[in-house]
């Protein structure tokens, strides 16, 4: 006798007919409850398949709100849903897809403080970040909540995927990475751009590990980072093992309380950073300020503040901030010989990254009159000129 209803198993008779999976299989998905962590790029596709494979509880992370940026690569949201919490617009989508699908909105996100309490409430955790901190954070939580951790991370071009669970005998993600990269040293997404449709790979590989790991078919990605080139269609998978001594699920580590987060967190994935990296302090120049705060320097004092726009000539072409001097952060060291000590610099790009890691650069050259605007150009368009386009 079949533990699901007519209208389930008319809704779900293609995994039925798989003998890996099966009726007990399909039960054992409507039974699942699965925490959803980001309805971005990755979450995206991840939830929606999750949802029509029929898992039974999906909660959703998420404490940002759509906007129009999002659209290209995060498919549970519209044009009718910018301004809405995500956690929302993705309910709201994902209900569409299965009504029999339970939805929980975690409205706050994933924190240092509600980590483990959260995933306990959950059989299976999908990591849909972009940014270090969380991730290093939501492995340690997976790790002492004793839950599968199903990994997924996208860079322009590449993604990777793997499952971290050494509850079941594997490695977690500080056995690969044993320490998160130094703050403002890697670009994020919203600096050097991702495809969308690679989102839709990563996030789909990301649900059948899932489905794996709940249906018990198949050979999970435990001990193996799969790693995707979409120009050249490449997949590779690299074995790595469980280390002893790791940071993140020794003995010591899962007895020990959750780790403190840094203060500010990297994003995407690894790339070249910039050297050298000691920066002088300076009461009368901060390392970094608000676009309202850089308005009013620059107001006050136009003979003695300069703004500098480190983005590439195509984001310059977009927009740019009137009285702005362009030089591409490639061509920053070649350009540091000319740049004025005696003046306050004030360097921006679109979102803070980049500049950041200008100003680090330019303040171990001995330059103490250097600040960082944070946000970029795209929080002066939206903060304190709407004309901008923004992108």
């Amino acid at each position: 006798m079949s533990d699901l209803t007519p209208a389930e198993l008319a809704r779900y008779s293609r995994h039925v007919l798989l003998p890996e999976i099966g009726v007990a299989g399909q039960t054992k998905l409507r039974n699942a409850k699965v925490l959803i962590i980001g309805a971005g790029g990755l979450g995206s596709p991840a939830a929606l398949y999750l949802a029509a494979a029929g898992v039974g509880t999906l909660g959703i992370a998420d404490f940002d709100k759509v906007e129009a940026h999002n659209l290209h690569r995060q498919l549970l949201h519209s044009d009718a849903t910018i301004g809405q919490p995500k956690t929302t617009s993705a309910a709201q989508r994902l209900q569409e897809t299965n009504p029999f699908c339970e939805l929980i909105e975690h409205r706050d996100g994933v924190t240092h403080d509600n980590a483990v309490e959260l995933f306990d409430a959950y059989d299976v955790i999908v990591d849909g970040t972009d940014n270090f901190t969380a991730r290093y954070r939501n492995n340690d939580a997976a790790v002492r909540a004793q839950r599968p951790l199903v990994f997924g991370s996208v860079y322009r071009f590449e993604g990777q995927v793997s499952v971290f669970a050494p509850h079941l005998g594997g490695p977690c993600y500080r056995c690969l990475f044993p320490e998160p990269p130094a703050a403002g040293s890697v670009p994020g997404c919203g600096e050097v751009g991702v495809l969308g449709a690679l989102c839709g790979v990563i996030g789909s590989w990301q649900a059948l590990e899932t489905i794996k790991l709940i249906t018990g078919c198949g050979e999970p990605l435990l001990g193996r980072l799969l790693t995707y080139d979409a120009l050249s269609q490449r997949v590779e998978t690299l074995n790595f093992p469980r280390l002893p001594d790791c940071p993140g699920c020794s003995a010591a580590a899962q007895a020990s309380p959750l780790p403190p987060e840094p203060d500010s967190a990297a994003t995407c994935a690894p790339a070249i950073s910039t050297e050298p990296t000691t920066m002088p302090e300076s009461d009368s120049f901060p390392f970094e300020i608000s676009v309202q705060e850089a308005k009013t320097l620059l107001a006050q004092n136009p003979d003695t503040c300069r703004l500098i726009d480190v983005r590439e000539p195509h984001e310059w072409d977009i927009c740019h901030i009137e009285g702005a001097e362009h030089i591409p952060m490639r061509q920053i060291p070649e350009a540091a010989t000319e740049l004025p000590r005696d003046q306050h610099l004030l360097i921006q790009c679109h979102h803070g990254g980049r500049s950041m890691r200008v100003v680090q650069f330019l303040r171990a050259q001995g330059f103490a009159a250097v600040t960082n605007v944070a946000g970029g150009i795209d929080a002066w368009a939206r903060e304190i000129d709407p004309s901008l386009l923004r992108y």
